[in-house]
């Protein structure tokens, strides 16, 4: 899910799981808010965040962030004591999350971070809906992209 540059604007990535494609098939993604603290959105803004084991955690009717690591500024603030892999909850609206927990607890599916992104100024998180991939199902797709790079090789002039 590549964002397209429009008109003189950047890419408004903050961190990637490029992980969770190559051991998931990802079926269905959604976009989620983030609650955060005024230091965790100066640490996104300076690029300081990793979502490498994250995942999402259905409890009570609503959405939480596990896992991801944003690391404080070093001036980020003094009176409150900065805590980088808290637990944070996500805002989607209630068809979206009946939607993941129907297909959680009932075909087992996992929930995944995809991307940490800036949308409209705000702090947006994609989130897969994923099924675990098997060891042969990982070699066939490294088999299909070398293929791939190879057909590319041979076409170009």
């Amino acid at each position: 899910m590549s964002k397209t540059k429009k008109a003189g604007k950047t890419d408004s990535r903050i961190a990637e799981n490029r992980k969770a494609r190559h051991d998931y098939f990802i079926e269905d993604t959604y976009e989620a808010g983030l609650v955060l603290q005024g230091w965790e959105v100066k640490s996104l803004r300076a690029g300081r965040a990793q979502i490498t084991e994250t995942y999402v955690h259905l409890k009570n009717g609503e959405a939480w962030l596990i896992g991801a690591n944003i690391s404080p500024l070093l001036s980020a603030s003094t009176h409150i004591t900065a805590e980088p892999t808290r637990t944070r909850k996500l805002l989607l609206n209630k068809n979206e999350l009946d939607r993941m927990v129907g297909a959680v607890e009932r075909k087992g599916y996992t929930l995944v971070a995809l991307n940490l992104h800036w949308s409209k100024g705000k702090a947006k998180v994609d989130i897969g809906l994923a099924k675990g991939k098997k060891q042969h199902d990982k070699r066939a797709t490294d088999k299909a992209r070398d293929w791939e790079r190879q057909k590319a090789r041979i076409l170009r002039p």
